[in-house]
């Protein structure tokens, strides 16, 4: 039995490290450094790592435990965001290319299984690598974001169902036609049985372990192992691959089977054994794989395939998404950020190789074009999303809307009576007389601990699209945004920071993804008095030039807490609290107090 070289494990992980960090400081994700630097420390160019039979089992442990991830990261009920014309878009960004891709490795006098398999890896779509770019760009709340989103999970699933067929044709091993239908009818089983126990057996599980009051972390991990191990076999069984089983795994132990505490600490554990463990070992190994004498003798091959996936994806979905109204300059926006690959291609044109289904060549082919077409989709993004700017159609759409306000205080009140026109609003107070004052005055609110998740479950915060912390009591706020945060997933999180508390501190919002409320540390009691007594005055200012809303807080208010920016509202009318991490755009309004 060969021993595991500890060095060569050491140095593998070192680099690809080093090699995931400088990418994702540019912008783009992890895996184009890790694989980069397999090609140049590997066989490629410089020679320092080579595989072996232990890296190559770790590796296959990664892949597995990478697809569990990305299955627990896809949420079926999110495609409904995008809307139906924007699943068109999605689907013609899948098929457009995917017929291109084929029909080009026919070309070149490819086997057709090699052409399906290049097909397949230039039409997927790489979830990471758009999810980085549009926080960056402030895109995540737009109807573009939704619809890119939307791409990569049916092209995902689209990818590992035909990878399936085609795992199913190559067990087969001929074209018996009883044969193909016995190895079709076993893939067709695996699925039905994988989803009748993932929507039935799992979610029976999990309500066991709950009434038990077994809440062990390590016990559940354990058992996500099990299962994701089982399914993995039955896949195997069933003429597929193990990756498959681990899919399925992940979709269906992402929410709801478990408590959802331990759901999401189970979800960082599998994202950090794979993706800070085990996938690096097998993107570099996977660089290891390349060669770069397809520069010299596939060239055309290379220049073809990259131009086909490009424009192919790009002018795809441009094609199908012009039936939804929408625009073409829109859907060429969605075409570009849907540009980028990833994960899920490297993955299925690795297992294509080991398989002897396409060459080293080809394999080299699809890994060079997942880097050139990843580093156009921060630069195509921006360019396509400031021109929609420019000409004001780039359409914003929340994908969960409503409000959960924690302070029924006279501040929380005002700020819900101006929130609750147009929004869903919930306040929650842990006093009982506020609270029964504050509905005598028409507003939502209840009575409860905000600590306790059965508070929140009650006020349907998995629903909401906004939690503010709005009670005196900063560190209340901060702790009450770290239960939005991690088991209701709320993605916007605001916060009142008071001056005069020292248990809490801005540096803690970056841990819990919030920001402060007003963009700055503000007392509430002499601003709820001023509510209180009507000792105050209402004003809108309009922006005639875009800045952020820490310069304008710096800019109005000096040294002294005169004024109280509260609202901004766009250009459509949509009002929105003001916070720290916010930029008001041109001929938007600030409303204030003073």
């Amino acid at each position: 039995m060969e021993e595991l070289n500890i060095l060569n494990l050491l140095i593998i992980l070192t680099s690809a490290w080093l090699g995931g960090s400088a990418a994702k400081r540019m912008g783009y994700p992890a895996i184009l450094g890790e694989l980069i630097i397999g090609i140049l420390l590997g066989p490629a160019l410089l020679g320092l790592l080579e595989t072996s039979e232990m890296i190559n089992v770790l590796a296959e442990v990664g892949i597995i435990l990478l697809m569990v991830y990305i299955g627990m990261e896809i949420n079926f009920r999110d495609l409904g965001k995008a809307s139906w014309p924007g699943l068109l878009a999605a689907i013609g960004g899948f098929i457009v290319p995917f017929a291109l891709g084929y029909y080009t490795i026919i070309y070149f006098g490819g086997t057709q299984m090699a052409a399906i398999f290049v097909a397949i890896a230039v039409a997927v779509t790489s979830l990471t690598t758009k999810s980085r770019i549009l926080v960056d760009l402030k895109l995540l709340n737009t109807r573009i974001a939704y619809v890119l989103m939307a791409g990569a999970l049916i092209s995902d699933t689209l990818a590992l169902v035909i990878f399936a067929g085609i795992i199913s044709y190559v067990d087969a091993g001929s074209i018996d036609t009883l044969g193909l239908a016995w190895v079709a009818g076993k893939a067709i089983l695996f699925f039905v049985f994988t989803a009748l126990v993932g929507i039935f057996l799992l979610p029976l599980l999990g309500r066991f372990l709950m009434k038990s009051k077994i809440n062990s972390r390590t016990l559940h991990f354990t058992l996500i192992l099990i299962i994701v191990l089982g399914f993995s076999e039955l896949a195997e069984v069933a003429g597929l691959h193990s990756i498959l089983g681990a899919f399925m795994a992940g979709l269906f132990i992402r929410d709801g089977v478990f408590n959802r505490q331990i759901s999401k600490d189970i979800n960082n554990i599998f994202h950090d054994i794979s993706i800070g463990f085990l996938a690096p070992i097998f993107f570099v190994s996977a660089g290891f794989n390349v060669t770069l004498e397809v520069f010299q003798t596939d060239l055309v091959m290379l220049i073809v395939v990259t131009l086909v996936a490009m424009i192919g994806k790009i002018f795809g979905t441009a094609l199908f998404y012009l039936p939804s109204g929408y625009g073409w300059r829109e859907g060429i926006a969605v075409g570009t950020g849907m540009n980028g690959r990833g994960a899920v291609e490297i993955i299925i044109a690795g297992i294509g190789l080991q398989m002897g289904i396409i060459t080293n060549e080809i394999f080299s082919i699809l890994v060079f074009m997942a880097i050139f077409t990843t580093l156009t989709v921060p630069l195509f993004l921006t360019w396509t999303t400031n021109w929609l700017r420019k000409r004001n159609e780039l359409v914003h759409q929340e994908s969960r809307s409503g409000y959960i306000i924690l302070g029924a205080n006279p501040l929380g009140l005002y700020m819900a009576k101006k929130l609750q026109d147009k929004n869903e609003v919930v306040i929650i107070d842990a006093n009982r007389e506020i609270v029964t004052e504050a509905k005598t005055q028409g507003f939502n609110s209840m009575y409860g601990n905000i600590l306790k998740e059965e508070t929140m479950e009650d006020a349907k915060a998995i629903e909401k699209g906004t939690f503010i912390g709005l009670t005196g009591n900063s560190e209340i706020n901060f702790l009450a945004a770290q239960l939005a945060e991690d088991a209701f997933y709320i993605p916007n999180k605001i916060v009142l920071v008071s001056p005069s508390e020292t248990g809490a501190d801005v540096n803690m919002l970056d841990k819990i993804n919030a920001t402060s409320l007003f963009a700055n540390k503000t007392e509430l009691e002499p601003w709820a008095s001023k509510i209180s007594s009507g000792d105050f005055k209402e004003n809108t200012l309009t922006i005639k030039e875009e800045i952020s809303t820490r310069e304008w807080v710096k800019e109005h208010k000096g040294d002294k807490n005169s004024i109280l920016p509260f609202f901004i509202i766009n250009t459509e009318g949509i009002i929105r609290p003001f916070h720290y991490n916010d930029t008001i755009a041109e001929g938007e309004k600030v409303i204030y107090l003073e």
